[in-house]
């Protein structure tokens, strides 16, 4: 069932919104997940599918469910260790409001900085696709120390740059 949820994506506030939801189930859950969590606030240009897993990222940080966190993993590896650190470091700031700034265009890979308005953190993540074509988060980063650095490249504020380049 979260693997189908991936399908569905949802931007809030005036930019747009977009359902693609297989059926009336994946729909149902989808609707649960989003009135039980702040909406997402989207800079730049996602994709449908980069911006429908990086919404699932930031509400599965929010509930602190490492596990489903890690089943958005791209690939096997350090998945549940990275999900653990990034839930212990961001959990408490995915609560409150949270900003996705997306850079460059998104049709396979795409760079997105998360700001977390509440606790003033910054997280970079990766969401590409995986081996079974469906948008995945790179999840690589064992260290607690990685999985919380701030992004050294990334502008104060969401959309200082423009949203077209990766800078790192």
């Amino acid at each position: 069932m979260r693997r189908m949820l991936l399908g569905c994506a949802l931007a809030t506030g005036a930019l747009l919104t977009v359902t693609a939801c297989s059926s009336d189930d994946t729909l149902s859950a989808y609707q649960s997940d989003y009135t039980g969590h702040e909406p997402l606030h989207v800079v730049g240009y996602p994709s449908t599918g980069s911006l429908g897993v990086v919404q699932k990222a930031v509400w599965l940080l929010a509930d602190g469910d490492t596990d489903a966190l890690a089943d958005l993993a791209a690939e096997d590896g350090s998945a549940e260790e990275t999900a653990r650190n990034w839930v212990k470091t961001f959990g408490k700031g995915a609560e409150g409001e949270v900003t996705a700034d997306f850079y460059d265009e998104g049709s396979t890979r795409q760079t997105v900085v998360l700001y977390f308005a509440t606790s003033r953190q910054t997280k970079e993540i990766t969401a590409r696709l995986g081996e079974d074509d469906a948008w995945r988060i790179v999840l690589d980063e064992p260290d607690p120390k990685d999985a919380s650095a701030k992004p050294d490249w990334a502008p104060a504020e969401p959309g200082g740059t423009g949203s077209k380049s990766t800078g790192g």
